[in-house]
């Protein structure tokens, strides 16, 4: 007897009560795997087998209301191919030919003694084992024909003789061919002449290959198209171990093989590129040995080998010998396998040599075929860093120039300032009127210049402003004296409402102190900005290169400073400022790159 491995759950069904309990006594006695419910009429029976999974029923034949043919009948609507053996003691040829011709499995007529448990046992394993086969292969077929017919590769089929019998949808669209067109025919009508050869060195393979077999060949459409794809073919083979068949999966990989030649092209001109940089690289692979290095990158870390020579080398030992000239020896070593470890983007790191040179390091992780590689660029910031700490120097004595101007001139100058308007109340002096006038001039030329010491080219914070009412603010803090605004403005900006209000004063007030007697100020949109334009006497051509420069004024009331602020504010947001003349023959100013806010903001 063949040992059945899962649980095999058996209906018996029978009217004799006490039988039936005799029967699943002995069967369950006979096999370990076994295990018997039982039913004492065709509808009981039926009820059983609807509300649980059986792998076999065995029913008697001769039953009260319905027989055991019937209760196959019934049981054939819902369980097709469930094993159904008539243990009966009613035998009869007639029987058994009716049996038969219901469709049962298995037939046996019951016996005296205990022997015929174990006939009927061996009756249920081989009913199950075959059952089961044959659901097993049933499945197997399902699985393969819904993988060929889903798979997302092309799937041809061929005979032991190498003849198309089958190809699903996905092959159809990759060759133009439908399954009828091709059936019959050999791998000759797809392949192009170049690639004969190594078809026909394929199928020799294949002909003696135990498993599958790989191959890029070049295909022919039914169109005439001529593309490249890539096989795998597998044999199919019986029992015996006769080549009965060959799957081949395959898929059009005509423009992965442009890209690999293309990419092939771009290596070789990233090498070139590498080796001429200003920058040190290392390319490492996944295993840390150098992929690429070029030769500043020696000559950074002194290293005495040729970057040619250093091409397959340990990463790890160029980075412990990189690291004597390091600062910080052990911490470079550190921070290189930590950020390895981490695998995230890095830039502009400082690594401070002992020869009082400074280098800016940055990396990068890159995917490689074989895992994720590392990429070094290593860049001479020394001379940089002189500069910026220059020009750190610089800024903090404007800053205490700042602080000077502001405290100590700023003071002394309201006490003049109030001494002069004090003398102004007790006598009547042109003189007076011209001091405070002065002093008004300096006080503004304090301001502008703290404008720009202290703000720089620094913004705050960057919110939606509504251009219409901000130039409404801006004109109502002016004194305007009879000049005029027009302006239909909608548009909102992204800017530094503070900012942007310095801004747009400044080029109002300059057209009203430039632009003469009732001066028209217009602004308006563009499509990337704004402009403030007047229709008064305008810049001539020859100033307008340098009327952004601090201290340039035609007027004898104004600072100087006013468009050098305008054009700090301005770079401060990443815009662009420029001055022509308007229609009018005035000045014009533009501002644009400006990021206008959504409407729905």
């Amino acid at each position: 007897m063949s040992e059945l491995v899962d649980e095999v759950v058996v209906l018996y069904v029978d009217d004799d009560e006490d039988f039936t309990e005799l029967t699943a006594t002995f069967l369950e006695r006979e096999h370990d795997q076994f295990r018997v419910e039982t039913a004492t009429s065709v509808a009981e029976g039926l009820d059983r087998v609807a509300d649980a999974e059986f792998d076999c029923v065995v029913s008697d034949y001769d039953m009260p209301e319905r027989d055991g043919l019937d209760f196959l009948e019934a049981l054939r609507e819902d369980a097709p191919d469930l094993p159904f053996i008539l243990f009966t003691g009613k035998g009869s040829e007639e029987v058994a030919s009716d049996a038969i011709s219901a469709g049962v499995t298995d037939y046996l007529q019951k016996e005296h003694g205990t022997s015929q448990y174990t006939v009927l046992a061996n009756r249920i394993e081989n009913a199950v084992e075959q059952y089961r086969s044959r659901r097993a292969l049933e499945t197997s077929e399902q699985r393969l024909s819904l993988f060929i017919e889903q798979s997302p590769l092309g799937v041809l089929e061929y005979d032991s003789d190498f003849q198309i019998v089958g190809l699903n949808e996905r092959g159809e669209e990759i060759l133009g061919y439908t399954e009828a067109e091709l059936r019959g025919h050999s791998w000759e009508l797809i392949v192009a002449d170049d690639s004969y050869d190594n078809v026909d060195a394929v199928t020799d393979q294949l002909a003696v290959a135990e498993g599958g077999y790989h191959s890029i060949d070049e295909n022919v459409r039914k169109d005439g198209e001529h593309i490249r794809c890539e096989w795998h073919n597998r044999t199919i083979t019986n029992d015996d171990g006769a080549v009965v068949g060959i799957i081949s999966l395959f898929q059009d990989v005509t423009e992965r093989t442009h890209r690999e030649d293309e990419l092939e092209r771009t290596n070789a001109l990233l090498s070139t590129l590498i080796r001429s940089l200003p920058v040190g690289v290392l390319a490492e692979n996944s295993d840390r040995t150098v992929l690429a290095i070029n030769e500043r990158l020696v000559e950074l870390f002194d290293v005495s080998e040729p970057s040619t020579e250093l091409i397959g080398a340990d990463c790890r030992e160029l980075a412990q010998m990189a690291s004597e000239l390091v600062v910080d020896s052990e911490g470079f070593v550190e921070r290189v396998d930590e950020l390895i470890a981490g695998t995230e983007s890095v830039h502009n790191e400082t690594v401070a040599l002992t020869n009082g040179r400074t280098l800016n390091r940055s990396y990068e992780p890159i995917e490689l075929p074989e895992g994720t590689g590392h990429l070094w660029m290593y860049r001479d910031t020394t001379e940089q860093r002189k500069r910026e700490q220059q020009l750190q120097r610089q800024n903090e004595r404007l800053s205490e120039f700042a602080s000077v101007v502001s405290h100590d001139l700023r003071n002394p100058l309201n006490v003049a300032a109030g001494n002069v308007e004090l003398a102004r109340q007790d006598h009547e002096s042109d003189r007076l009127a011209t001091a405070a006038r002065a002093l008004n001039r300096i006080d503004d030329l304090i301001e502008d210049l703290l404008t720009l010491a202290r703000k720089g080219d620094n913004v705050g914070e960057l919110e939606p402003v509504s251009l219409g009412p901000l130039v409404s603010d801006c004109w109502g803090t002016i004194e305007t004296a009879d000049a005029e605004l027009q302006t239909d403005l909608t548009a909102t900006v992204i800017a530094d409402r503070s900012r942007l209000q310095q801004l747009v004063e400044n080029l109002v007030r300059n057209s009203i102190e430039h632009g003469g007697d009732g001066v028209a100020v217009t602004v308006g949109e563009l499509p990337d900005g704004f402009y403030v334009e007047d229709d008064g006497v305008g810049i001539p051509a020859e100033r307008r290169d340098t009327i952004f420069e601090a201290g340039r004024t035609t007027s004898r009331t104004g600072t100087g400073f006013g468009l050098a602020i305008v054009k700090q504010v301005a770079e401060a947001h990443g815009w662009n400022v420029s001055v022509a003349e308007s229609d009018a023959g005035g000045a014009r100013f533009e501002v644009t790159g400006v990021t206008f806010a959504d409407v729905d903001d």
